[in-house]
């Protein structure tokens, strides 16, 4: 039979009740005719609940301990649907991460995936069972001890799960109905999208866009997988389709401008009368990189006589302050002048394939946004987007200015 994998997550078993409703979607499935594979997150709140209690016992943990400790949530919530399917006359079982196996890396708290071995789950699948799978956790293979791969853990693992299985697609179920153009909560009249490439929505997700996880989406585009945003929300007997994440080729009609993204938690750095000369660029981002904070956005403006440059750049915000810090440390290294910043910035992004194939896309977005009296701080592009860094108080005009500029009201 085709196989399916359902992912839910922390607000979809929420509690019994909506646990229930995740049993009942998936007896739709089963009804259907597929193997399921349910992988599920923890109740909501409950991690966070985890981490206090690590923090509480002990500030400076063990990291492979704190990692058994958050990893528990999971355990509780695929043990709860195995039992609320079985209730409804459905066989099913639950599987921890470390009996499936799934194998990772040996960073604790961000692990990676290395492989899933599938031949327990298949032959459960040949019993005609359900498998509720603990998302967000693995094993390593080597310390043979539990590892959990991050925030958002457990939609990464839906879709390896997917991919090792040969499923027909996987399915993940959220608290919205698909994935929208913008955020509706900024532009009212956004639209649910039917489908998105893989390539626009991992631009998405890395954009601001919290419907996924990056690391899924990028394991869907590597492998190849169908994969589909639900809303559990819906009445199990009257599901909406959500939006379809895929191949390019499987979009018949493709808009120039998909949807538009936005990030608040940025910060923007600059470095005034920096030293123009080979080297001065690695004296900067070497030590940053080496303290693990990721760079963003980068403008270098030299001087008319060439000798020093401006460089500009942009961090996570939490990472401001320790970027200011390692920099001040480096400044005879680097040799600038001065050093501002800005935290009350904000990035705001426009993704679409079709720009690969139109000209003058940016161009109109820096005219419109312009009429609007916006300053674009700083701008990057790639072959299906570009991003404006503009202060953070005109956020909801420029997204509402650019969702109307591309057509995104009427799509």
């Amino acid at each position: 039979m085709p196989r399916l994998v359902m992912k839910f997550g922390g607000t979809s078993v929420a509690n019994v009740d909506r646990i229930r409703n995740v049993a009942r979607h998936v007896a739709r499935e089963v009804a259907a005719g597929y193997d399921v594979a349910v992988v599920v997150s923890a109740m909501s709140g409950k991690t966070n609940e985890l981490v206090g209690w690590v923090k509480d016992a002990n500030g400076l943990y063990d990291e492979a301990e704190y990692d058994a400790v958050v990893a528990s949530g999971e355990q509780v919530t695929s043990g709860l649907l195995a039992i609320a399917l079985q209730k409804d006359g459905i066989k099913a079982r639950s599987w921890q991460g470390w009996q499936v196996p799934i194998e990772t890396s040996a960073a604790h708290g961000s692990a990676r995936i290395a492989g899933i071995d599938s031949t327990r789950l298949d032959r459960g699948f040949e019993r005609g069972e359900v498998a509720v799978i603990s998302g967000f956790q693995g094993l390593h293979p080597e310390t043979g001890r539990i590892t959990t791969l991050g925030r958002g853990g457990s939609d990464t693992s839906a879709v390896a799960v997917a991919a090792a299985i040969g499923a027909e697609r996987c399915d993940i179920y959220t608290d919205v109905d698909g994935v929208y153009t913008t955020d509706p909560r900024i532009v009212p009249k956004a639209k649910r999208m039917e489908r998105v490439t893989f390539e626009e929505m991992l631009e998405m997700a890395s954009l601001g866009a919290k419907v996924l996880q990056v690391r899924s989406v990028e394991l869907a585009m590597v492998h190849r997988v169908p994969t589909t945003v639900r809303s559990s929300f819906d009445p199990p007997d009257a599901a909406r389709p959500g939006t379809l994440i895929c191949d390019e080729d499987d979009i018949v009609e493709q808009q120039i401008i998909t949807g538009i993204a936005f990030a608040k938690d940025e910060a923007q750095i600059t470095l005034r009368s920096v030293k123009d000369s080979p080297g001065v660029a690695a004296a900067i981002f070497g030590p940053l990189a080496d303290a693990n904070i990721n760079v963003d956005m980068i403008i270098q403006t030299v001087s008319g006589d060439q000798s020093t440059t401006d460089m500009t750049f942009t961090v996570p915000e939490a990472d401001y302050e320790r970027t200011r810090t390692i920099l001040d440390q480096q400044r005879e290294t680097i040799g600038y002048g001065q050093i501002e910043g800005a935290t009350e910035v904000v990035k705001v992004s426009a993704i679409g394939v079709g720009m690969r194939s139109h000209a003058g896309v940016a161009a109109k977005a820096f005219r419109a946004l312009a009429q609007k009296g916006i300053n674009i701080r700083a701008i990057t592009t790639s072959e299906i987007k570009f991003s404006v860094l503009i202060d953070a108080a005109y956020t909801e005009l420029a997204v509402r200015t650019l969702h109307s500029l591309y057509g995104l009201d009427q799509a």
